[in-house]
């Protein structure tokens, strides 16, 4: 029997711990009990810097069950630098781990197939929602449309999956080799190779607490995901220049023919024109390649993408 730890980052989840930890600690004692699992197998909570009293319940859990254990982080760094602090901490320890989060919302009935994946072979297993019935119609909308653009854009992602997934052992050692700053493991797993395999499950609704991630965080992190994985915009932006230069010498050319048949041609209109569009697209333009020389730049720092303060484990 292999040894499955699963890592769940958490950030003022004081309302939904209790519950959550009751319904992981039944899953895997039922796992254990059907010897799927070893029985060192743990559920690894990871406190990413909370400002309730998240750590204290955590620490409290650790006290109570052999089976739940704790990452703290010295400070709050985002939920994909917790999710990978808690895989680089595990990794060492256990045989297959698997992400989640806190509020449940992705069904822990498929764990079991989860494991019955990596036993058949696979490294990497994805957990896939099969609808989004329980979604609002701008978030589903928004999510099916941020996939279609990130797979137009050439990068490799799995539809529909967030960050519910099995990586075994050797995933994990490969996860552990990219070195970026700038996170979107739903783009750098699919990098790592292997053997993969996909479960389908239906979302449920979250049981307490509110969603951290609201629209705001939405959209930095799929223009995170955007400039992190693909140059195409840049690309993209360099065509839009090409057409747009080559629609102004067309123009010039229309107004050469005008100027020697002697029609009429308002000067200033072209010049008008020209100023906003021209102006517009070297703004957008050096916005976007601003964005990749700030990732550039973060990139060559190479801080420390997470700071481990305590680890509870036994």
């Amino acid at each position: 029997m292999d040894t499955l730890y699963l890592v769940i980052p958490c950030y003022n989840e004081e309302e939904v711990l209790p519950e959550t930890s009751k319904r992981l600690l039944e899953k895997m004692e039922g796992l254990i009990e059907r010897q799927k699992i070893s029985e060192n197998s743990r559920i690894v909570f990871v406190d990413d810097g909370s400002k309730d009293k998240t750590w204290e319940l955590i620490s409290a859990l650790h006290q109570e069950n052999p089976l739940c254990s704790g990452v703290k982080l010295a400070r709050n760094r985002g939920h994909q630098n917790a999710l990978l602090a808690g895989l680089m901490t595990v990794k060492e320890h256990c045989d297959m781990a698997i992400s989640l989060d806190a509020d449940l919302q992705d069904d822990i009935d498929v764990i079991d197939q989860f494991v019955e994946k990596y036993y058949e072979g696979c490294d990497v297993v994805y957990g896939v929602r099969s609808a989004r019935e329980t979604d609002t119609f701008f978030k589903r909308t928004t999510a099916e449309g941020f996939y279609k653009v990130m797979k137009s854009l050439g990068v490799d992602i799995v539809n529909n999956h967030a960050d519910y997934r099995l990586l075994s052992k050797r995933a994990l050692e490969g996860l552990a080799e990219f070195k970026e700053v700038n996170l979107f493991l739903r783009g750098i797993v699919p990098l790592i190779g292997y053997k993969s395999a996909v479960v389908t499950y239906e979302r449920h609704e979250r049981f307490a607490g509110e969603s951290k991630y609201p629209l705001k965080k939405m959209l930095s992190f799929a223009f995170d995901g955007i400039t992190s994985f693909s140059v195409k915009p840049i690309q993209m932006i360099t065509s839009l220049g090409v057409l747009i230069f080559a629609v102004g010498m067309l123009y010039l050319l229309y107004a050469v023919i005008a100027l020697i048949a002697g029609w009429s041609l308002a000067v200033w209109t072209p010049v008008f024109i020209s100023l906003w569009v021209i102006g517009g697209l070297q703004l957008a333009a050096i916005g976007l390649v601003g964005q990749y020389v700030g990732k550039a730049y973060m990139e060559t720092k190479h801080r420390p993408r997470f700071i481990i303060e305590t680890f509870l484990n036994k």
